[in-house]
């Protein structure tokens, strides 16, 4: 318990107010690199809403226009214009990287 204590600490000291919602769509992220937002938002059980709001806290803009986290990237399908791809930043992973250090060593 110790070490997800210290991996939800490390997650937080980005942004103490990310609802958990949130946490398990960077998670999911993670997990499906170059993901569709419409598969986060069925796997998650998220509304479309639900889903562009914790894509948009995790992306460069938030929904209030002001800087989001920075740690995936929202980028048209080129399939398929209509659909949001969704990968991580540079800064996504690095910190996706220290969550397994923290949780596996």
């Amino acid at each position: 318990m110790e070490k997800l204590l210290a991996a939800i600490n490390a997650v937080r000291a980005l942004d103490p107010d990310m609802p958990a919602q949130v946490l398990a769509t960077l998670l999911y992220v993670a997990s499906h690199d170059n993901c569709h937002k419409q598969a986060v938002e069925e796997d998650l059980g998220l509304t479309p809403a639900s889903g562009s709001r914790n894509t948009d806290w995790l992306g460069a803009l938030n929904r209030h226009k002001r800087p989001g986290l920075k740690l995936i990237n929202k980028a048209a399908d080129p399939a398929n214009k209509r659909r949001i791809q969704l990968s991580l930043t540079t800064e996504g992973a690095l910190l996706i990287n220290t969550l397994r250090s923290l949780l596996y060593g």
